[in-house]
């Protein structure tokens, strides 16, 4: 998926667990298929209750540690489970980064190319909701470019990406979606007090079971900010209905809404020359994406 992948072993994992965390070590170490594997960590089963999260990508390899500073107490404040950590490992075994175990939390997820379904749609807006109504104070700034921050800062990846996608079909065009984004650009930056936001909640961090919201994962973007990314779910998550009912539920006015559509736009375009021929399913979430916000823009 990257040029610059470390990819962990299950031998690694056994050793570094065996090493670290000597309780689990009688505990069968499995990797989880592919097809839940997410962008930036490598997954293990460690038994029946608990898996590692083993990063794969340099982004991402101070995630352990913000998890586990950040995410037992806004646990005690949200009313779905999030996956508090509860062990972080250390380099090892020929595994050079910090690593984390977190629970196994069982359910599945919503369909990935957006889903209608209202009752999902209001209990993620009831999270973050809740998540963005927890003080902030003394939280994480994530650097300049990160969700949550201004779009103006991922100004130039996203020009740089418009023109790379100009020698391409991905249905949309490209003039169109740089109107779109000029449109957003234009938008009035937050001016309220930074939120907790997820800064991430599309339908493969959101674990589901019998029709409700039962968890969020994947904290990979946690930090304080703008909260027009996580309203962003409306078009990453959700169609149709839901997807007005989500929007109508976190009640962000309208400028926060066009912020929104810019933080569709722009992971989306960066993601469709970056995922083309090593992610079809992530290039083609963001074809997805970049047309549904140019009809919310237009």
């Amino acid at each position: 998926m990257h040029e610059n992948e470390v990819r962990a072993t299950v031998g690694q994992v056994e050793r570094l667990v065996a090493g670290q965390c000597p309780e689990w070590a009688h505990l069968p170490v499995t990797a989880l298929p592919g097809d839940v594997e997410g962008t930036d960590h490598v997954l293990f089963r460690i038994g029946d209750e608990l898996v590692a999260r083993m990063p794969k990508i340099g982004w991402a390899v101070d995630q352990a540690e913000r998890d586990a500073r950040w995410l037992p107490g806004l646990a005690r404040r949200l009313p779905v489970r999030i996956p508090v950590p509860v062990f972080v490992g250390e380099p090892g075994a020929g595994f050079p980064w910090r690593w984390s175990v977190v629970p196994w939390i069982a359910g599945g997820t919503p369909q990935r190319l957006g889903c209608d379904d209202l009752g999902l749609a209001r209990d993620l807006a009831a999270f973050a909701g809740a998540l963005h109504g927890i003080d902030s104070s003394g939280g994480p700034v994530r650097p300049a470019g990160s969700r949550g921050t201004p779009l103006r800062h991922a100004d130039e990846s996203v020009r740089r990406a418009l023109a790379g996608l100009a020698g391409h079909d991905d249905g949309f065009a490209v003039a169109a979606a740089e109107a779109a984004w000029d449109e957003v650009l234009a938008t009035p930056e937050w001016a309220g007090d930074p939120v907790w936001i997820h800064g991430d909640l599309q339908p493969g961090n959101l674990i589901v079971e019998d029709g409700r919201l039962r968890a969020v994962i994947d904290w990979g973007a946690l930090g304080v900010g703008d909260p027009a990314p996580d309203l962003a779910a409306a078009l990453w998550t959700f169609t149709g209905a839901a997807r007005a009912a989500y929007r109508e539920a976190l009640g962000y006015d309208d400028a926060t809404w066009r912020r929104a559509c810019g933080w569709a736009l722009a992971p989306s375009l960066t993601g469709i020359g970056y995922y083309r021929h090593t992610f079809p399913r992530m290039a083609e979430h963001g074809r997805r994406m970049v047309r549904a916000a140019i009809d919310e823009l237009s």
